[in-house]
């Protein structure tokens, strides 16, 4: 599984950011999986030029070129937190294996 975030990864509290809501909820449900950290801050400016070229890759996968996105191993691809968060609680890990 590959989880597209924005540099904060999974720091910070879940509540107030959506990247460590998704990480948290994956972790809290057993699983392993790579973090591929996309460039573009939607809140600095100074990203603001470039965003839709950095996370392009995003943007193709699941139409919008907010974060996070999951990709699962077969492919299916999750986006925003709260959908990201749902999935891991109805599909722990242990049950996926």
């Amino acid at each position: 599984m590959l989880l597209y975030t924005c540099a904060q990864k999974k720091r910070g509290p879940a509540a107030l950011h959506p990247c460590a809501k998704a990480g948290k909820a994956l972790d809290a449900a057993g699983y392993e999986y790579e973090i591929k950290v996309v460039k573009g801050y939607r809140m600095v400016p100074t990203t603001w030029g470039s965003r839709d070229e950095d996370r392009a890759e995003v943007r193709e996968l699941s139409g919008t070129n907010e974060v996070p996105v999951l990709v699962l191993d077969d492919g299916e691809v999750i986006s925003g937190s709260s959908t990201i968060a749902r999935w891991a609680q109805e599909h722990p890990a242990a049950r996926a294996a």
